[in-house]
């Protein structure tokens, strides 16, 4: 089914973050579902690719879930090439083990990583990467054969993308997990790549595998809502060509990657990760545009076909994101318009050819 803007209510007001450590506590906050979820687990976490867009506030909930679990003895180990101290300063801070490895280097001893009974997989070439796509396929497909080795014995949550599915109609209200995936473009072929890496590692061994189809996280900071606004800004007009899109509020995609640990298995299995909606790019650039007090225009026409995802089974297994959407817009314009700071980390959700 598709939904317009439609969302969920929730019971508690939710408080609007004027900062960014307002922001973070809440991307960082447990739920009792995560930490009744955590608490039925025990050995150490190892999050492989720590430092990335979503990796420091996923990494922090964690710590934070488990010592509200009880779990005070096991350790959080954050890998990742940490190219900004002072963010593996927070995470030190914050009581998590800080381990800096680059796993794509030519040397990368990945037997020296440290063990864990669980392992949640963020490491990937993103968009962007067209001037190097072999890095795409390194990152997204070759590397995970070795850590599947390294980590056979545990249980690996892989975040992967919806890109792995085809362009489908916009009224169809997405792919879901039982869809035909149908890669477009070589960072999307190379996303699927790793999944099948880590299917072969969950029938060849027996590792429990999660993969993780997600479609777009958002944050304030970055993310689809930010892309949206960022021409109404700078006084453009909005594209419409890729007219539709799933997002979701990045604290409960954080909540889902940790709580799909529970659901992985040999062999593996996918979940679709996003919000309920799908969301008209038009309607959410006229909401961002009231809200910032800005005039929108736009260019083009908006597509038959899209990116989308039908998250059902997740919402069914974890209920429905914390962070409604028109809240999140609501949010996003005031997060902008008092100019606070953004991350310069587009997700292009609007690039159509899967070009890396």
């Amino acid at each position: 089914m598709t939904h317009h803007m439609t969302t969920q209510t929730s019971t508690t007001a939710l408080k609007a973050p004027t900062s960014v450590a307002e922001l973070e506590e809440l991307l960082t906050t447990p739920s009792p579902a995560l930490v009744e979820d955590l608490a039925a687990r025990s050995g150490d976490l190892v999050i492989l690719g720590a430092g990335g867009k979503m990796g420091p506030s996923l990494t922090v909930l964690a710590r934070r879930a488990l010592d509200a679990a009880g779990r005070t003895g096991d350790a959080v180990h954050a890998v990742s090439r940490w190219s900004d101290p002072e963010q593996a300063d927070r995470l030190r801070d914050a009581g998590v083990n800080v381990v800096a490895a680059d796993l794509l280097a030519p040397d990368a001893d990945l037997a020296a990583l440290p063990d864990g009974a669980d392992v949640v997989y963020m490491v990937g070439a993103k968009f962007g990467t067209s001037s190097a796509p072999s890095l795409a396929w390194a990152a997204n497909a070759a590397l995970v054969h070795d850590v599947a080795r390294r980590y056979a014995d545990s249980t690996i949550a892989a975040f992967s993308t919806g890109n792995v599915y085809p362009l489908v109609p916009v009224e169809s209200g997405g792919c879901s997990e039982e869809h035909p995936v149908g890669p477009v473009g070589e960072y999307a072929m190379s996303c699927l790549g790793r999944e099948r890496v880590l299917q072969h590692a969950a029938l060849s061994r027996g590792t429990k595998v999660v993969t993780i189809r997600l479609n777009y996280a958002v944050d304030l900071r970055y993310g689809v809502l930010f892309d949206v606004a960022s021409p109404i800004l700078a006084g453009e007009p909005v594209d419409l060509t890729t007219g539709h899109v799933n997002v979701v509020w990045q604290g409960y995609a954080n909540e889902v990657a940790l709580r799909s640990l529970a659901l992985a298995s040999s062999p593996a299995t996918a979940i679709n990760l996003t919000g309920p909606e799908t969301a008209s790019v038009r309607r959410l650039a006229e909401l961002l545009g009231r809200g910032l007090d800005r005039e929108v225009s736009f260019t083009g026409e908006p597509a038959p076909t899209a990116l989308l995802n039908d998250a059902t089974r997740c919402h069914e297994l974890f209920g429905y994101p914390q962070v409604p959407l028109r809240t999140l817009v609501d949010w996003q314009a005031q997060w902008l318009a008092a100019r606070r700071p953004t991350s310069g980390k587009p997700p292009q959700f609007a690039v159509r050819d899967g070009a890396c």
